[in-house]
């Protein structure tokens, strides 16, 4: 006997015990989204490497050593399952001209693909919710995807999840500041971990972000990018917080908050929590100006933000229970040659109805099926006899109420369904 095959480390199957999570947490956010008034946009799960290359940045972990990357052999092309969501996105507008008539609203959902060690919500396909705000240029967008981004947390019923915000500047004024990091970390370089060492001269901002326990204290004495910027920058910076204070949204200044990917400036933020261990970011997002040009493109403005759907699930997890699975109103019983020819169109005429109907296959006694039929957490059973059957009836019997079953005909019972669920 051959060996059983199994998913591959780090994809999950989502079982039906589970789906019902997925699918309030679905339903929920794509409300939230509509109600800013941003539409859905679709791109392709695979991308040509290069979009990521230039997008995401050459010298980031994603990049480097994180991407599932191929070459096509029928035409030689670089490809790529997207790592990120933004990117693709903005290639979209690019090639379709949608900013063509302004400022452009837009939401996505779906798989993203990292070659991570995988760990609790942490995976190599892992799923998103995002978010693009593109031709935008002031900080107020900012201010609504922060607004849009607590509305999530309320209607979802999540609370503990804090904001975290800071500004990384210009691209010029990040690399003035590159020297001063560099310089700093060079006369200390006895206490740099592997990866800072890697860092150190391709991305030094990222070594800010290090998650390592004893490289805390070198990381917290090091130069603060906050502290260099502009008066453009700073202006900009204070009225993102200004708009927060307003919209009654309590955040913190995180300086050394810098993000992973290549393509931000100004303002960045995640939302954490402190229930997921050390993957404690449940969304992350920020502007990015540049990126439009960065893919070959005219100067234009973007922010926005992704939420990771298997750390939010994560957190609804202790909500299970008050999240109601979706149950049949109806469970159909039926028993006999004539039951057996009539069973499958009264299932049909009352999904007509608007009925949500679980027809039961596979044969078995009225009381087996009965007890199916209370298992599946139906409110009545139909029970179909061929008495039922040559009669043109059928009976209907409560399953969560102290009420006798009753012989009527389908359009009476249509009718005590529906106002009894």
């Amino acid at each position: 006997m051959s060996e059983t095959i199994h998913a591959i480390r780090g994809m999950n199957d989502v079982l039906p015990a589970d789906a019902h999570l997925w699918e309030f947490l679905e339903t929920t956010v794509h409300d939230v989204f509509r109600q800013y008034g941003y539409a859905n946009i679709r791109t392709p799960i695979v991308e040509r490497t290069e979009l990521f290359v230039r997008g995401v940045g050459e010298v980031t972990d994603i990049v480097e050593k994180e991407m599932y990357s191929f070459v096509d052999t029928m035409n030689g092309d670089k490809l790529s399952l997207r790592p990120e969501g933004t990117a693709p996105a903005v290639r979209a507008a690019l090639e379709h001209n949608l900013l063509y008539s302004g400022p452009l609203r837009l939401w996505y959902s779906g798989p993203l693909f990292r070659h991570e060690r995988p760990q609790k919500g942490r995976y190599r396909q892992y799923h998103t919710f995002g978010v693009e705000a593109l031709g935008f240029p002031g900080p107020d967008i900012d201010i609504e995807l922060l607004m849009l981004a607590r509305r999530v947390w309320q209607r979802l019923g999540i609370d503990g999840v804090e904001l975290q915000i800071n500004t990384i500047g210009s691209a010029e004024e990040r690399r003035a500041f590159r020297g001063k990091l560099i310089e700093y970390f060079e006369r200390r370089q006895d206490t740099l971990d592997e990866d800072a060492k890697r860092r150190l001269h391709t991305n030094p901002l990222r070594i800010l972000d290090s998650k390592n326990p004893a490289m805390q204290a070198l990381v917290n004495g090091a130069p603060r990018l906050i502290d260099e910027v502009g008066d453009v920058t700073r202006a900009n910076f204070e009225a993102v917080q200004a708009g927060l204070r307003a919209a009654g949204i309590a955040y913190t200044v995180n300086p050394r908050l810098v993000r992973g990917l290549d393509y931000y400036n100004l303002t960045v933020f995640e939302w954490v929590s402190s229930k997921l261990g050390a993957q404690s970011a449940v969304c992350s997002g920020g502007r990015y100006d540049g990126l439009f040009e960065q893919l070959g493109g005219k100067p234009a403005p973007g922010a926005g933000f992704g939420i990771g759907v298997e750390r939010v699930l994560l957190l609804l997890e202790t909500a299970r229970e008050q999240i109601s699975k979706h149950k049949p109103d109806v469970y159909l019983v039926h028993q006999g040659e004539a039951a057996a020819r009539v069973a499958p169109d009264v299932a049909e005429r009352m999904r007509d109805a608007g009925l949500h109907v679980v027809l039961h296959c596979g044969g078995g006694g009225f009381k087996s099926q009965v007890k199916k039929a209370d298992a599946s957490g139906a409110q009545y059973a139909v029970i179909i006899g061929d008495d039922e059957a040559n009669a043109n009836m059928l009976t209907l019997k409560p399953l969560r109420k102290p009420a006798e079953q009753q012989k009527m005909p389908l359009d009476a019972a249509v009718t005590i369904i529906k106002n009894g669920i």
